[in-house]
C-alpha cells in the first residue's frame, strides 16, 4: 500500500502539483557565468558577494535554505543578524577561484538536514556565530600557496565557547499552494545573546528584459499579512507573527554599482542598510517587490525560540490554526517513505546516513535559467551586451529553464552533463520521474546542440564529459521497472534516438582518424594526465585516450542493450542492435591494433592499460602512467540472457556472420559462443587474464586499493613519479592523495590519488556484473597477496565497506571525512550532521573540494541499497 508521500509523487510529474514548490534557490547566484555581463568574460569578478547584495539577477536567485516555485516566479528565504555584522547574512560566504588557494570554496557551516521527494517536509540547519562573522580573516588565511590546506571557518576562534546560533529553518505543505516555514533558533552559548530574523518574500526580476510582463507588487495587507500581485501567478498571502514590515524592489543599485540614478528610489539593498547602517532606504508606503518581516529576539543560553511564516494562494482567517499539527503528520509521512525506502538490515547509523544522503540530493535541486542567445546579444530592442570575449557562441540554440539537479549549489550552481548521469541513478530509487526527466532533458533540441553534443556545463558547453549518459538511461529504466512493475517504453526510445545523435557526434568529432581509437581531452578526470590532455605540447600529434576509448566501448555496449530491450517490441531496432555490436567489437580489436605498427594500448609486460602519445614524425608511445584512466576498461561491461536473442533473426544472422569472417574480433574480447549456467552471456573488453591481471593491481594496498576505496592514482607514483621528458621539457604526474598542487582546470579538483564516488560506484557496479557471469568460477584475492580469496561478488561488497567507514565514526567520536583538528566535529550538536564532499583524500578519506557534493556523492544511497552481504 502507497504512503501519502508516494501518492504525492505520482500527482507530480514533471514539477508540478506537490513539487510545483521547492528549495529550488541557488545558493550562490554570484560568480556565475549566466551573471557575467563583463567584456572580458570575468565572471568571478562582475559580481562577487560583496557586490551581491546591491546587484539584481537577470537569471536567477538565491538564498540561505530558500524555497521558490518552479519558474521561481515569487521566492521565500529568510536572513539573519547578530547585530555585530556589517551586512545582513543573506546570501552564503565563499571564496572566489582566485581566493582560495584551492579554488572556490563557501566558508559557512551549514546542513541539508531533511527533505521528502515532494518537499512536502524539509529541514535545514545553518549554524550562525553570534560575533561580526570573519569575512576578512578567512580572505586573507587563505592567501597561501597550493600545498597549504584550505584556512575554513572551523580555524577561526568563531565558534570558541559555543558562541553562535542553530537555526534551523522547516518547511511543510499544507496544500500545493500553502507553505509553511518555521524558523526555530538555539542559542548554544553560554550568555543571553540577541538575534534579528528576517524572512524574506521578494520576485525575481523577470519585468524589467521582457516586456510582456508587468511589473509585480507586494504590499501590506495589515500588519501582520503581505499580499503579492502578479499576472504571473495572482495572488499570494505572506502571514507573519509580529516583527515590521520592510519592503524595497529587486532593482540594482546603480550608484553603488556604476555610478549613476537608480532606477527605482529603493533599491535591493534597502532593507539590509536600513537595519545595518540606519539609513532610509525602505518604501514608507510599504509596497514594491522585495519585502521582510524583522524579527528580533534576546535569546537566553540554552534556549530556543520559533518564528512561524505562512504563505498561502488562499486568504486565511487563522493561519496558526493547525500549524503544528501539519509539521507533524508531514514529519511522521516522510518517516513513513523513507522507512519503506531503507533496507531492514542496516544499521542506525547507516539508515541515517541514507536519508541523509538523499536529502542532500533533493535540496540540491535549483531553477536553472540561461537563454545563451539573449545572454550574448541582449533582450529585444536593448543595446547588446559588450563582450570581448563571446563565451558559448556556438551554443545560441541552447534554451535552459528547468528545474535541473546540480552538482552542488553553491560551488557548482551550475548543471553537469556527466555529474547528471549519476545524480539520476540516485533518483529513480527515490523519484522515477525525476530521474526521467533530469536525463531527457539535456536531450531535448533546446539544450543538445544540432550536431549531437551534450551540452558540458556553462562555464564551457563545448567540453567534453565521459558519455555515460546511455549508462544512466539504461540503469533508470532497468531500475524504475524494478521499482513499479512498469517498463517506460517511451521513455527508453525518446532517449535513444537522442543519443544515436550523440553516439555519431562521438563518432565523426572523436575518433580523428577513424580507426576506433578515441579522443576527448580532460574528459572529466582534470588532471589526471601527465600534461594538459586538452592542449598537448608541440609536436605531438594527437592521444590516443585509453579511456576515451573504453568509455566508448561502454557506450556502446550500453546502446546495444537498449536496442536489444526495444527489438523485444519492435524489430527494427535490430538494425540498430547489429550496428552497436559491431562497434563495441571494432573498438574493443583498436586498442590492441592502433595503427600500421599494430600498437596495442594494453601494456603485457605492466598488464594494465595506458594512453599512448603519437607524435608528429608517425612514432609512437606509451605514456606509463597507473591511473583510472587503465581502469576504465572494465566498466565496458553487460550481461546479457540468452532470450534477449530469441526471436531475433535479423541480429543473430549478423552476428553469425561476424563470427564466422572476423572471429579475431570476437575472441579479443567477449566469447560470443559461451553462456554460463544461468543462460546470460558476458559482452565485455576485459575477460579471463586481462581481467585477473587488473584486478591485481586495483586490489592492492600499494597501488589504487585504499582503506576508503579506490584510489585515482597509484599509490606507486609517491616514490616512483612518471616523467615524460619531450623537447627539453620534463612533465611529471606523482602521486597526490590530498588537495592538487596543480592549477590545471582551476585546481579545485585533483584526480592524482584521491578516491571519487561516481568511479568507484562504477566498478563496483561492473564487478557486480562480471559476478552474475562468473559466479564463484573466479576468485581473487582482496586485497592482493593477502591469501585471502573472494568471488567478485564479496570484493564489491568490501569495497562498498571500505567506502563507508568514510562516513562512519572514528575512534575521535567524529565521521572520518572531517579534519582531525578540527574539535568541533565530535561535540554534540556537530557530531551527527553530515557532509558531503566531492572527493576524498587517498590514504586517510578526509573530504576534499566541495563540501556538499550530494550530486555524485549521494551514490552512496545506490552503494547502501545494494549491498549484499551474501
Amino acid at each position: 500500500m502507497n504512503n501519502a508521500e508516494n501518492v504525492r509523487l505520482s500527482q507530480s510529474s514533471n514539477n508540478r502539483n506537490w513539487k510545483k514548490w521547492g528549495p529550488y534557490l541557488s545558493e550562490r547566484q554570484w560568480g556565475t557565468v549566466r551573471e557575467d555581463y563583463s567584456p572580458e568574460g570575468n565572471a568571478w569578478n562582475f559580481v562577487n558577494h560583496d557586490l551581491a547584495r546591491s546587484y539584481a539577477y537577470r537569471w536567477g536567485e538565491e538564498g540561505i535554505a530558500g524555497f521558490c516555485d518552479n519558474d521561481q516566479i515569487l521566492c521565500l528565504a529568510p536572513a539573519f543578524w547578530n547585530g555585530n555584522d556589517s551586512i545582513l547574512k543573506e546570501r552564503l560566504f565563499g571564496l572566489t577561484n582566485a581566493e582560495g588557494n584551492h579554488g572556490e570554496d563557501v566558508k559557512e557551516l551549514y546542513f541539508h538536514l531533511d527533505s521528502s521527494p515532494t518537499h512536502s517536509y524539509c529541514k535545514f540547519l545553518y549554524k550562525y556565530p553570534q560575533e561580526a562573522f570573519p569575512y576578512l580573516e578567512l580572505l586573507q588565511k587563505n592567501k597561501k600557496d597550493r600545498l597549504s590546506p584550505e584556512y575554513e571557518l572551523l580555524d577561526t576562534d568563531i565558534f570558541k565557547d559555543n558562541r553562535y546560533f542553530d537555526c534551523f529553518i522547516e518547511y511543510t505543505k499544507n496544500e500545493i499552494n500553502d507553505i509553511l516555514m518555521k524558523i526555530t533558533v538555539h542559542n548554544r552559548g553560554s550568555e543571553a545573546a540577541t538575534i534579528h530574523i528576517l524572512p524574506h518574500l521578494w520576485f525575481r526580476n523577470f519585468w524589467k528584459h521582457n516586456a510582456r510582463f508587468n511589473k509585480p507588487e507586494i504590499i501590506s495587507l495589515s500588519t501582520n499579512c503581505l499580499q503579492t500581485n502578479s499576472s504571473r501567478n495572482g495572488s499570494f498571502f505572506l502571514y507573519h507573527q509580529g516583527g515590521e514590515q520592510l519592503f524595497c524592489d529587486n532593482e540594482t543599485n546603480n550608484r553603488r554599482m556604476y555610478n549613476r540614478p537608480d532606477d527605482s528610489p529603493f533599491v535591493k539593498d534597502g532593507i539590509n542598510n536600513y537595519i545595518v547602517n540606519n539609513e532610509n532606504t525602505v518604501n514608507p508606503k510599504k509596497r514594491g517587490t522585495k519585502a521582510a518581516i524583522w524579527l528580533k529576539e534576546k535569546i537566553r543560553s540554552g534556549a530556543s525560540k520559533i518564528f512561524k511564516v505562512r504563505l498561502s494562494k488562499t486568504e486565511l482567517d487563522d493561519p496558526w490554526s493547525g500549524f503544528e499539527d501539519i509539521f507533524t503528520k508531514r514529519l511522521s509521512e516522510t518517516d513513513e517513505y523513507y522507512d519503506k525506502l531503507t533496507p531492514k538490515n542496516l544499521s542506525a547509523e547507516h539508515k541515517a546516513l541514507l536519508r541523509s544522503s538523499t536529502s542532500g540530493l533533493l535540496w540540491t535541486k535549483q531553477f536553472y535559467y540561461l537563454d545563451v542567445f539573449k545572454w550574448l546579444f541582449g533582450e529585444p530592442n536593448e543595446t547588446a551586451p559588450h563582450r570581448i570575449y563571446k563565451r558559448n557562441y556556438d551554443w545560441q540554440h541552447l534554451t535552459c529553464r528547468n528545474i535541473i539537479s546540480m552538482p552542488d549549489k553553491w560551488e557548482y550552481p551550475w548543471f553537469a552533463a556527466w555529474d547528471l548521469a549519476f545524480h539520476a541513478t540516485t533518483f529513480v530509487h527515490i523519484d522515477p520521474d525525476f530521474a526521467k526527466q533530469q536525463l531527457s532533458v539535456v536531450l531535448r533540441e533546446y539544450y543538445m546542440h544540432p550536431n549531437g553534443q551534450i551540452p558540458a556545463y556553462e562555464w564551457n558547453f563545448s567540453d567534453v564529459n565521459p558519455p555515460v549518459h546511455a549508462w544512466g538511461v539504461w540503469y533508470v529504466f532497468e531500475e524504475d521497472r524494478k521499482k513499479t512493475g512498469v517498463a517506460d517504453w517511451d521513455f527508453l526510445e525518446r532517449a535513444f534516438q537522442k543519443l544515436i545523435m550523440n553516439f555519431t557526434w562521438w563518432v565523426n568529432q572523436k575518433d580523428a582518424n577513424g580507426t576506433d581509437i578515441f579522443e576527448g581531452g580532460f574528459l572529466g578526470l582534470d588532471n589526471i594526465g601527465v600534461f594538459d590532455r586538452n592542449h598537448m605540447p608541440p609536436g605531438i600529434k594527437k592521444l590516443e585516450q585509453a579511456d576515451a576509448t573504453s568509455w566508448m566501448a561502454m557506450y556502446s555496449i550500453n546502446m546495444l542493450r537498449i536496442s536489444l530491450e526495444l527489438a523485444q517490441h519492435n524489430q527494427a531496432y535490430e538494425e540498430s542492435a547489429a550496428k552497436f555490436f559491431r562497434h563495441f567489437l571494432n573498438i574493443g580489436w583498436a586498442m590492441h591494433h592502433i595503427g600500421k605498427k599494430d600498437i596495442s594500448l594494453w601494456d603485457n609486460q605492466d598488464a594494465f592499460y595506458y594512453d599512448a602519445i603519437q607524435f608528429e614524425n608517425g612514432t609512437s608511445q606509451r605514456l606509463r602512467i597507473r591511473s583510472l584512466v587503465g581502469i576504465i576498461p572494465l566498466l565496458a561491461v553487460e550481461i546479457m540472457h540468452s532470450k534477449v536473442f530469441e526471436h531475433l533473426r535479423q541480429f543473430n544472422t549478423r552476428l553469425e556472420v561476424i563470427r564466422l569472417t572476423r572471429p579475431d574480433l570476437t575472441r579479443i574480447i567477449s566469447n560470443i559462443e559461451h553462456k554460463n549456467k544461468d543462460g546470460n552471456y558476458l559482452f565485455a573488453i576485459m575477460i579471463d587474464d586481462r581481467l585477473e591481471s587488473l584486478l591485481k593491481r586495483l586490489l592492492d594496498e600499494a597501488e589504487f586499493l585504499s582503506d576508503y576505496g579506490i584510489r585515482s592514482l597509484s599509490r606507486r607514483h609517491k616514490e616512483h613519479p612518471y616523467i615524460f621528458g619531450y623537447q627539453g621539457t620534463n612533465y611529471s604526474i606523482h602521486y597526490e592523495p590530498g588537495e592538487s598542487s596543480s592549477t590545471m582546470f582551476g585546481g579545485n579538483s585533483n584526480w592524482r590519488g584521491p578516491i571519487w564516488l561516481p568511479l568507484n560506484y562504477l566498478i563496483i557496479h561492473s564487478l557486480r556484473k562480471y559476478y552474475e557471469y562468473y559466479g564463484d568460477k573466479y576468485q581473487y584475492e582482496f586485497p592482493a597477496g593477502s591469501g585471502n580469496k573472494l568471488n567478485l561478488k564479496q570484493i564489491a561488497n568490501q569495497l562498498t565497506k571500505r567506502i563507508l567507514k568514510i562516513f562512519e565514526k572514528n575512534d575521535e567520536g567524529h565521521f572520518q571525512y572531517h579534519a582531525e583538528h578540527q574539535s568541533n566535529w565530535s561535540a554534540d550538536h556537530f557530531k551527527d550532521h553530515h557532509l558531503f564532499y566531492e572527493f576524498f583524500h587517498g590514504d586517510t578519506g578526509k573530504g576534499l573540494g566541495a563540501s556538499h557534493q550530494t550530486g555524485w556523492t549521494a551514490l552512496i544511497v545506490n552503494l547502501l541499497l545494494e549491498l549484499d552481504e551474501d
